[in-house]
């Protein structure tokens, strides 16, 4: 990976890590269980987070545990995260870029967690799953057509 990439991906997101990796896994499991897409916001931090989604109803405790279970599933999978590059061209046929800024070049980052889970992205992503520790839904609430969801880690 050249320097000036190098350089733009440590200016951007500089979220944590494990935070981050958990919020990619909680987007593609929201994808699966609901076909309502990935959220729209979300505010990353270390000790809580938060992710929106457009949705039509807040969460039944029932949901709340299965997503807790399919994300934890995940992370103990200890699944590869990886970084791929590739031309933008060719990334708009296989991914929502809308989120991309207009000035982010040729090439598109793409984070990906094993099978499971690939994204466009440019922030900062642990190793494997394994580093994540143990995801847990601390509540969730639905406003104006808006799903929030607010999550935390549990280090083991």
């Amino acid at each position: 990976m050249n320097d000036e990439i190098n350089s733009d991906i440590r200016s951007t997101k500089q979220y944590n890590p494990q935070m981050h990796s958990a919020e990619h896994i909680l987007n593609q499991t929201m994808v699966r269980m609901f076909n309502r897409g990935r959220s729209f916001s979300n505010h990353i931090e270390k000790k809580k987070s938060k992710c929106d989604y457009f949705f039509d109803r807040n969460l039944t405790a029932e949901e709340i545990s299965i997503i807790n279970d399919k994300v934890n599933e995940v992370i103990r999978l200890n699944l590869n995260v990886v970084e791929e590059f590739y031309q933008k061209d060719e990334a708009q046929k296989i991914f929502n870029l809308s989120r991309l800024p207009e000035d982010a070049g040729d090439k598109v980052r793409v984070i990906k967690i094993g099978d499971y889970d690939a994204c466009p992205c440019s922030g900062l992503h642990v190793t494997s799953t394994k580093e994540i520790g143990i995801f847990k839904i601390i509540s969730s609430d639905f406003k104006n057509d808006v799903l929030r969801i607010r999550f935390k880690l549990i280090n083991d």
